[in-house]
């Protein structure tokens, strides 16, 4: 950016304060030069007109100067179009005429590759605007152009080329400015800008000014600018205004004799400064203006470009920068003007002797602003979003090192160390450079984590160094990096002999770095030095070492310790793929009931083929002193231990839910009842275990301890009615006695022996009509002719049975059928002669 174009963003702060953060500009400035400075030197701009292909600069001689965008003529005889000021050009949608008009009262087309459609108009009056048809270059597009003054004319060819004009508006204070878009025109006046639709040939409204108008001219020039076809900008005094053209629906077109479009206001808004030019920029404005107030001289102040997000009736500020033209001091908002060309976001910012361009800034140019500013997190962003195909100057290697020097500047080594990983790379060379880096801070720890240890890696010495130190300043950090780095990586006999130097001449980390010792050692292969040394440290590790190197029968001497060092980690060493036998196990743990029982109850678990149920004996006492939630559960499900042994134990311990099973298991039901009545006081479990053994002795027992409990008389009679007899417990109750909720426990009995009663009659009723349903069908099958079912065949003469025969059938019911004569000849009408089970069905 050039520093003769712009200062720095200011946003109305005072740039003196470092307290203000500077805000990211959108956009960079290009002051014109090459050509336009000989131009400027001799005379002034007064208008612009831009168009991809090139610009049109007038100026205050009257003259247009054909430009590319690099300020060089396009042609060598510059247009002499007025004699005085232009006021404005207008330029057509291909670029082929150029249209302006001055306060000469001419009203020049002309152009640039035909002069079949030029014109050379005297109006004999000020002409303050025009604007060409943005067709005006096609045949049949009646090469219409409209001018203003104190109306609004529309001149179009017609019949024999002539010139037809057309007056579209009376203009109080007359035309100002014009703006033509497809089929619609917009223009200002005193009264406010009016939108008219050329195609209907009716005017869709006007947008008048809301406040009155500033009596000074330089304060009332109206900039209007389409940003679309159907979207108006409107920049006046300190007003701007959005507003759209929309299609009528054709509800509103029935209800009312309507034009076809309408117009909808969108934003509109007021800014501190007088505003010069408008533009769109994506979905923001970009404003050209002047601050009202003059500078401590007296003299107008710098003009600026704002960036806006426009809202309905508020803006957010993006940013804004101050622009140094030349001999802004003399100059007032009207001696500025902005155009644009929109498809590219490039803004022409022109006064009297000064032309800026401004663009959209770039990949590179964000970039470069933000590592000048210090935002090297968003630079790092930028430079690798669309994966860096928008850099063409800075790369993530350049960024990612800038970034890196300043983090190890400003001793922030950690956040350089994480830095590394995302910008290097694969680059073994740059690693190594930047690793040297942090060794002459002494900060090799923040970068130990991110060194590339994979297809990429270092040489030898680089990881030498980040472990030396560590061993000298972090003991645990190196023992981290011995685990986790491979022995590939560094040399271990260099890296055994650094510690066993340090272990000789420092005490603090000796276990810590013994243990590194260990790893370093079983890098080796010198397992044996290794689990000597873990057996020394008591180390967790020494099961890995165990199990990877498989010193199985180095264990069995050393069980009890290694259930000291980590009892579930033992035990499942012990129990995997039996590799250290049960029987081993149990005798060394014998004296240690604590770990025997966790061992066997590991094993219990496990449930092995050879072990199952072979220590349940001993598992019974174990459970009985260390678990007893699990003691129930192993009696009810195992055989495989002496039931007296246990039922002692449970004695000794009065464990009765135990003793209750036991107890039932080998007979003896009725001390099982009195401890669950007696003891346990359960009721409940009681009527259940009487359940279980459906004797009518342990009802009677169960009756009769509760006759003097008035709250298990209630419970009993509540739950036996469906089990006994309720008269066996009525007779038995006190008459006198006073017995809680009786009365709804005796409906509740009474019902439930009800229903019993109704179920087994219903059962009955069923039971009898499916065998009078069943003998009926099978009577009925057998009355078509003869059955050829062996089960229907005479038992006795082994005929078929006929049942039409005078002969009666009799059939038993085990389904076996006689001729009643036959039974008779036998004397066996009573029972079948062939199984002799039950009596005739019929």
């Amino acid at each position: 950016m050039n520093n003769s174009v712009n200062n720095d963003q200011e946003h109305n702060q005072d740039d003196s304060d470092s307290d203000v953060e500077e805000v990211e500009p959108r956009l960079k400035y290009v002051r014109m030069r090459n050509d336009l400075d000989s131009i400027l030197q001799n005379d002034a701009a007064s208008c612009i007109a831009v168009h991809p292909k090139f610009l049109c600069l007038g100026s205050h001689w009257g003259m247009i100067h054909i430009l590319d965008h690099q300020g060089n003529r396009i042609r060598s005889k510059t247009l002499q179009a007025h004699t005085v000021a232009v006021n404005q050009i207008s330029i057509d949608q291909n670029g082929d005429f150029i249209g302006s008009c001055s306060d000469d009262g001419k009203v020049v087309i002309y152009g640039l590759y035909s002069k079949e459609n030029n014109h050379n108009m005297s109006m004999e009056r000020l002409v303050k605007s025009i604007a060409l048809d943005p067709y005006y270059y096609k045949n049949g597009s009646g090469r219409r152009f409209l001018t203003g003054d104190s109306k609004l004319i529309l001149y179009e060819k017609t019949f024999l080329s002539r010139i037809k004009p057309t007056v579209l508006c009376e203009a109080e204070g007359g035309v100002r400015s014009i703006s033509w878009a497809g089929q619609f025109v917009a223009w200002a006046s005193d009264t406010g800008v009016r939108i008219y639709d050329l195609y209907a040939k009716c005017s869709l409204g006007v947008i008048q000014w809301t406040r009155s108008i500033d009596a000074s001219p330089e304060h009332y020039r109206c900039n209007l600018r389409w940003s679309d076809n159907r979207t108006l900008l409107i920049g006046w005094v300190d007003t701007v205004r959005i507003c759209q053209i929309r299609k009528r629906s054709a509800q509103e077109m029935a209800n009312r004799d309507l034009s076809e479009y309408a117009v909808d206001p969108v934003s509109a808004f007021q800014v501190d400064f007088y505003i010069s030019g408008i533009a769109p920029l994506e979905n923001q404005l970009v404003i050209l203006g002047c601050l009202k107030e003059l500078d401590e001289t007296g003299n107008s102040q710098r003009p600026m470009l704002h960036v806006v997000e426009p809202k309905y009736l508020e803006y957010t500020a993006i940013c804004a920068t101050s622009l140094t033209l030349r001999g802004y001091k003399e100059y007032s908002c009207n001696d500025y003007h902005l155009d644009c060309l929109m498809d590219e976001n490039r803004y022409f910012i022109v006064s009297p002797k000064d032309v800026v361009v401004a663009s959209l800034y770039d990949a590179d140019d964000r970039i470069e602003w933000l590592l000048t500013h210090g935002k090297f997190e968003l630079a790092l962003e930028t430079v690798t979003a669309n994966g860096g195909r928008d850099c063409k100057k800075h790369s993530l290697i350049y960024v990612g090192r800038v970034y890196l020097d300043h983090l190890l500047a400003h001793r922030k080594y950690d956040e350089a160390g994480k830095l590394c990983l995302k910008v290097l790379g694969r680059d073994k060379n740059l690693w190594e450079e930047e690793v040297y880096k942090f060794a002459r801070v002494h900060q090799l720890r923040s970068i130990s984590s991110y060194l590339p240890r994979g297809d990429v890696t270092l040489r030898p010495e680089i990881y030498e160094m980040v472990l030396y130190e560590y061993l000298k300043t972090d003991p645990d950090g190196f023992l981290q990096l011995v685990k986790e780095w491979s022995p590939k990586l560094y040399n271990v006999v260099a890296v055994i002999n650094g510690i066993r130097e340090h272990l000789s001449t420092q005490e603090n980390g000796q276990n810590v770095l013994l243990e590194a010792l260990a790893i370093l050692y079983t890098h080796q292969n010198r397992y044996d030095e290794s689990l000597a040394i873990y057996l020394k440290l008591r180390h967790k590790d020494v099961f890995q070492l165990i199990q990877k190197h498989k010193l199985y029968n180095s264990v069995h001497d050393m069980i009890e310790g290694l259930m000291d060092l980590d009892a579930e980690r033992a035990i499942a060493f012990f129990l995997e793929k039996n590799r250290v036998p049960s029987e081993i196990v149990v005798a060394k743990l014998q004296k240690n009931h604590r770990y025997l029982h966790m061992y066997l109850d590991a094993l219990d678990k496990k449930d092995t083929k050879d072990s199952k149920g072979k220590y349940h004996g001993l598992l019974v006492r174990l459970y009985a002193d260390f678990s007893r939630d699990k003691l129930l559960p192993l009696l009810r499900r195992s055989d495989n231990y002496p039931i007296e042994q246990a039922l002692e134990i449970c004695r000794q311990k009065q464990f009765y839910p135990e003793m209750v099973y036991l107890l039932g298991r080998i007979g003896n039901t009725s001390e099982a009842l009195a401890l669950m009545t007696q003891e346990l006081n359960d009721i409940e479990g009681a009527i259940e275990f009487c359940q279980v053994h459906d004797d009518d002795e342990l009802w009677n027992n169960l009756v009769n301890y509760s006759l003097d409990k008035p709250a298990a008389i209630t419970f009993l009679l509540q739950r036996i009615g469906t089990y006994m007899d309720p008269r066996l417990i009525l007779q038995k109750i006190e008459p006198r006695l006073e017995i809680p909720g009786l009365k709804n426990a005796l409906v509740k009995m009474m019902c439930d022996y009800n229903l019993q009663i109704s179920v087994q009659e219903g059962c009955n009723k069923i039971l009898s009509n499916d065998h009078f349903n069943l003998h009926e069908k099978l009577v009925r099958s057998h009355q078509k002719g003869i059955c050829t079912d062996d089960d229907h065949m005479c038992r006795a003469c082994h005929q078929k049975i006929i049942i039409r025969e005078p002969r009666n059938l009799v059939m038993f019911y085990c389904r076996h059928s006689f001729h009643e004569d036959c039974l008779r000849n036998i004397n066996s009408l009573e029972n079948c002669v062939i199984c002799n089970p039950q009596k005739p069905v019929f």
